[in-house]
């Protein structure tokens, strides 16, 4: 279980926002905390500390009229650090190599594989054929439905799929990518801890690596999902870190799980 950074950036600056609240009309989203260091700061930061794996994700639409600073942010950070930060945000095959070749390790596809709510095998196809295998990840992040599935969302959170996150679907896609990312879409951003139980259906998969977004607070929620995960799901935090104004102590971070 280690420490994967990230660098969430919205109308071109680096943020931490309610993933939920994150709406493509008027480019809003309520802010937990607004930066004023720039990607290539945070970038240069975790690559000193030795931190690799870490996302970069661009919150505003391709359609946004503030898409194209968010887009020259995040190139920023890939080449203030090449090799050490993955891509993610409005991914397709189209424009998946301008993010490699700025310097991302990786992209990180949701959206353009579960088109139309479910998974478009002809999108994967093409996605896995533009980057490789071993450069693509795909974001799972879910919600649970009433009916007690984990349902993927789509287009910035603001969709429900029809499909569910459980071992048979890991299964399926674990062919075609390296890595999977998942936020839990309900308590990402909100500091009220980990979804436990969704962490326990991922550490019961053993598969690629997996890494939990969403709720993190506190040493005591990542010893909840060490056990939890049984110490096989990486985590990423954001909004509590006192690097982006919160409590928990980035530095203890590090020295514990980077």
């Amino acid at each position: 279980m280690r420490f994967r950074p990230c660098i969430d950036i919205h109308n071109g600056k680096v943020k931490q926002i309610v993933g939920s609240s994150l709406r493509d009309e008027g480019d809003s989203a309520r802010e937990n905390y607004v930066s004023g260091q720039g990607s290539a700061w945070y970038a240069k930061r975790y690559a000193a500390d030795g931190l690799t794996g870490g996302h970069v994700i661009l919150l505003n639409s391709r359609s946004s009229d503030r898409y194209p600073e968010t887009l020259k942010a995040a190139l920023t950070a890939f080449q203030a650090a090449p090799g050490t930060l993955m891509a993610g945000g409005g991914i397709t095959p189209e424009n998946a190599g301008q993010f490699l070749e700025a310097g991302a390790s990786h992209v990180i596809v949701t959206s353009y594989v579960f088109s139309n709510g479910e998974i478009d095998r002809t999108h994967l196809a093409a996605m896995t054929e533009a980057v490789g295998r071993e450069h693509l990840v795909l974001d799972l992040s879910c919600r649970k439905a009433p009916d007690g599935r984990w349902m993927i969302m789509t287009d910035r959170w603001q969709k429900q799929s029809r499909e569910a996150v459980d071992e048979q679907l890991l299964d399926e896609l674990a062919g075609s990518c390296s890595e999977f990312l998942i936020h839990a879409v309900d308590v990402e951003g909100k500091g009220q801890g980990p979804q436990e139980e969704l962490i326990r259906l991922l550490g019961a998969w053993q598969g690629l690596p997996v890494t939990y977004a969403g709720g993190i607070r506190s040493l005591q929620d990542l010893k909840r999902l060490e056990e939890a995960g049984r110490g096989r799901i990486d985590f990423t935090i954001g909004s509590a870190l006192d690097l982006f104004g919160g409590t928990l102590p980035y530095a203890e971070v590090v020295q514990r799980y980077g």
